[in-house]
């Protein structure tokens, strides 16, 4: 897990291609809050970003994820959220998987507990748990860009 701020981006430690992503003038704060709602993908890039409102719940009724093949940064654009998070795979044999490389591990106890607003992100890796869109003090909507970097990006 790496956390920071979109205008911070050299204090966040972040891998080469991670960092070379959200430097791309298309990913500065201001031009993914601008950006319609939907899917976007640069032409050319294997990654892509979800755009558009969450709902943020107690954290009791959001269920923890992870993936196999995809890396994701999470950028709050408007509003907050709580991520709480494990830097150590939860993943057993009979884990949900709810959608392709969108495994629910249930149960989880999570060390890490941070505070996203506008501009700040986190990065997980693949493996990595975490149980985003949690409520800071009452569930509001917020607005996230939701980066998809596929695992063989990081390696190679």
């Amino acid at each position: 897990m790496i956390i920071g701020h979109l205008n911070a981006l050299p204090l966040a430690g972040l891998p080469s291609v991670l960092r070379e992503i959200l430097e791309r003038p298309e990913c500065t704060l201001a031009a993914l809050a601008a950006r319609d709602d939907g899917r976007w993908q640069p032409e050319g890039c294997t990654w892509f970003c979800h755009i558009g409102p969450a709902q943020t719940q107690p954290q009791a009724e959001r269920h923890t994820e992870y993936h196999h093949q995809w890396a994701d940064i999470q950028v709050v654009l408007a509003g907050e959220e709580i991520i709480n998070a494990g830097m150590q795979s939860l993943a057993q044999a009979g884990d949900e998987e709810r959608k392709p490389d969108l495994f629910i591990a249930p149960g989880a106890v999570h060390p890490v507990s941070i505070t996203l607003r506008a501009g700040d992100f986190a990065v997980f890796l693949p493996g990595e748990p975490h149980q985003a869109l949690c409520a800071v003090d009452e569930p509001m909507t917020v607005r996230k860009a939701v980066f998809k970097v596929p695992r063989a990006l990081l390696e190679g």
